[in-house]
């Protein structure tokens, strides 16, 4: 059926552990996919296949080991193992004269082909990945790859084990015998451990590198000389943890005919452990070096304590991380956006002399001694939109005069002593995050005019939301939060004049006792309504809730649900979710005629659901039944007949009475029974509820040993998933050919499971889905 077949592609199949042995009858496959599955090896008949063409495994993380004879896929012309752990190459791979990709090669000690092998594949291209190099005891060996002889290489990956010691001095040789042709643009050294990088790395000569990464070369103590690269633009070097100084070899050797790092736009310098200076490039500093380099990061350096260049003309965004001896002055730069100073030493805040009138952005963090901040971010020209301070613990208030026109986003965290002073203009302001601010008491409402996203958290002393007299505007606020803050108690008298909120949440506030006032009136917009753990939190403000409301999450709020029969939801024709959670005993109905899904979660106490409470959910489509430990029993006569989706968990008791009433119809009109706890298979007559459309029958029962059978589900499943049964041996045939409309079948976790009908399946499958 299949011998004609060019391309097989099974690719994210995750569930896909294997290929069958028949694949190697399929001779006319040229493309074969089976990315990111669950592929664990390859049947060795797939070096039948003389036609494949491309064979793609990459993301085949369980993969660690290709078929003995790969060499027979003479026409193989790419082969991507990317993301695979596999570790080693099969023997005689210089043999596929074809071959164009090889994202990786993996050097073994015992077994595979030798690095020489390489040497014979002359068309590689692309990118080609070269592990376990401390393998290679021979420069000899390494000039057999002829890497300086395939020019359509164009990234490059030399890499060490990580776990290796000191590796011995005829390493270098072997890696002076990599070089690559000069054609390459990228190239990534990872686990080196010699002392010195090779001349070739930074050589002049490689004058279409645009990206190097140097890693964990831990025992070099001297860069190369990677100025003099005329089209690098991008360069990282992490973890020289020898390295003590930056300095003019690391610009160019000799006399440089050109601006060194003349293209670079990009720099990192991380984990450099023992690096203690930057030395700059030239007598004054004045330029000659990174004409162009956009983003700055120096991350991870912790004796390092000065020699930050002064002239970068074209720095878009600096980032100091971690630097707790750094002291130098940032660099002078008129086209800064972006700085961030995290964990560094005061002084350089302190001397902060960047011209702040074009930053965008700002973030100070771990300046825990500090308690002002620089002048120069009140500039009233400044350009700051977003602020942001984190950790600074002695900070007392924000700059004297004015916060700048501009600013649109202020986020506080962790910053104990600081005070929002009532005289700054905060009218600029659209976003506000305040975490960990324990002076803040109240919080004026008005003097924040125009904020559309607003959220406070573990903000330990905060105990009101207030609104200054005279106030005749209504807030812009879109969005607000408030967790964590376990003094709240109060929101403004007289509601909250937000006439646009949408999204409001309350969690962990556990001395508040009420919500607004109002909210029906002056929240005409409110969408979703989210309230955890306010245990004392007794009922919805008088009025009830805004109409507009379409989901309700109300957890951990004992009291609240108490009351829940006054909390008006009839009212709420928008409403499409409510989710309650708590330890109420008394749960047994839900009074709203319109609602289309209810989620009941964590009631420990509670032991049957109500049938008429039920019975008055019309609409109800999907009900969600969770952690109920002592839940045992559903209504006899049966769910609202317009339930579509069921889905149980956590729920032992209930498991105990499924076992027992097997075949009961009081669960005919469900469309879906997802859980843990059932242990038997329902009875449903398909002519009375023909308009159900998924089930999923999941379980533990020790009596099936076949399903289905034609009487017990209705005709109308498109999609029917079944698992969970231990003792199932076969689905039966009739049963099948009932589901006429079946589009998709999914059988899980069914061990004994063996065989499938014999003659066919239903035309109308399109998906067919067996796992474990």
């Amino acid at each position: 059926m299949l011998r004609y077949l060019w391309v097989l592609s099974l690719s994210y199949y995750v569930n896909i552990n294997e290929l069958p042995d028949s694949i190697g009858k399929i001779k006319t496959l040229h493309y074969v996919n089976i990315s990111f599955t669950g592929i664990r090896r390859l049947p060795d008949s797939i070096c039948k296949l003389c036609n494949l063409q491309t064979l793609n495994l990459s993301g085949c993380k369980d993969l660690v080991v290709l078929p003995r004879d790969m060499w027979k896929l003479i026409n193989l012309r790419h082969l991507d193992i990317t993301g695979t752990r596999i570790m080693e190459m099969p023997m005689q791979l210089g043999r596929l004269k074809c071959l164009q990709t090889l994202t990786k090669f993996v050097i073994n000690k015992y077994n595979g082909s030798s690095i020489g092998e390489l040497g014979k594949l002359i068309n590689l291209r692309g990118t080609l990945s070269i592990l376990e190099l401390q393998i290679v005891k021979s420069h000899v060996d390494a000039l057999n790859a002829c890497l300086k002889d395939r020019k359509y290489i164009e990234e490059l990956v030399l890499e060490w084990n990580p776990n290796g010691i000191n590796i011995s001095d005829d390493q270098r040789t072997v890696i002076d015998s990599l070089k690559p042709h000069t054609n390459l643009k990228s190239i990534s050294i990872n686990y080196y451990g010699g002392q010195n990088f090779p001349d070739w790395v930074g050589h002049n000569s490689f004058s279409n590198i645009t990206s190097i990464r140097l890693y964990m070369c831990n025992n070099c103590c001297r860069l190369p000389s990677l100025g003099q690269l005329p089209s690098l633009r991008d360069l990282s070097i992490i973890g020289l943890d020898e390295g003590v100084t930056v300095g003019p070899e690391f610009y160019c050797i000799g006399s440089c005919s050109t601006k060194s790092f003349g293209a670079l736009e990009f720099l990192r310098f991380e984990n450099m452990l023992n690096w203690v200076i930057w030395f700059p490039f030239g007598v004054e500093n004045e330029g000659g070096a990174f004409p162009y380099l956009k983003e700055l990061y120096v991350d991870k350096c912790p004796k390092m304590v000065e020699g930050l260049p002064i002239h970068l003309p074209s720095l878009v965004k600096l980032v100091i991380h971690d630097c707790p001896q750094l002291r130098a002055s940032p660099p002078k730069v008129s086209a800064l956006c972006e700085l961030e100073l995290i964990d560094c030493n005061e002084a350089l805040i302190r001397e902060l002399s960047i011209p702040l009138n074009g930053m965008q952005k700002l973030t100070v963090e771990g300046f825990f001694a500090l308690k002002s901040l620089p002048e120069g971010i009140t500039n009233f020209d400044s350009c700051l939109h977003d602020l942001r301070i984190w950790c600074c613990s002695s900070l007392m208030s924000l700059p004297e005069g004015y916060l700048p026109p501009t600013l649109k986003t202020l986020w506080i965290s962790h910053c104990k002593s600081l005070e929002l002073p009532m005289h700054l203009d905060y009218s600029s302001l659209e976003k506000l995050w305040l975490h960990g601010c324990d002076s803040l008491s109240s919080f004026p409402l008005n003097l924040f005019p125009k904020l559309y996203n607003i959220t406070f958290w573990e903000c330990n002393n905060l105990e009101s939301l207030t609104v200054l007299e005279p106030h005749d505007h209504d807030l812009m606020t879109l969005r607000m939060g408030i967790s964590d803050c376990p003094s709240f108690v109060s929101f403004p008298k007289g509601g909250l004049r937000a006439p646009n909120l949408t999204s409001f949440w309350v969690d962990n506030c556990k001395s508040l006792r009420s919500l607004p006032d109002k909210m029906h009136e002056l929240l005409p917009s409110l969408q979703y309504l989210y309230i955890e753990n306010c245990p004392e939190v007794v009922s919805f403000p008088e009025g009830g809730l805004p109409s507009s409301l379409i989901s309700i999450y109300i957890r951990g709020c004992d009291k609240l649900v108490t009351s829940r029969m006054g909390w008006g939801l009839k009212k709420l024709h928008s409403l499409r979710l409510l989710e309650n959670s708590g330890k109420s005993e008394d749960v047994d109905s839900f009074p709203a005629t319109t609602l289309p899904y209810l989620y009941i979660s964590k009631f420990q106490n509670l032991r049957s659901l109500d049938k008429k409470g039920l019975q008055h959910l019309t609409s109800l489509k999907q009900l969600w039944i969770y952690d109920c430990p002592k839940l045992k029993c559903m209504p006899e006569d049966g769910l609202p007949a317009s339930l579509s989706i069921l889905e149980v968990s956590d729920c032992p008791l209930l498991k105990k009475q499924w076992q027992k009433r097997k075949g009961k119809e009081w669960w005919l009109p469900l469309a879906l029974v997802a859980t843990s706890s059932a242990a038997g298979v329902p009875a449903a007559g398909s002519k009375k509820h023909s308009s159900v459309r998924t089930m999923i029958i999941a379980g533990e029962s020790e009596d099936v040993k076949s399903f289905p059978e034609a009487e017990l589900l209705p005709i109308s499943l498109t999609s029917l998933r079944i698992c969970g049964f231990p003792k199932m041996k076969y689905l039966d045939k009739k049963g099948i050919r009932h589901f006429t409309s079946l589009e998709e079948l999914q059988i899980h976790d069914c061990p004994k499971l063996k065989c499938m009908p014999e003659d066919r399946l239903l035309a109308s499958l399109s998906i067919l889905k067996i796992k474990n």
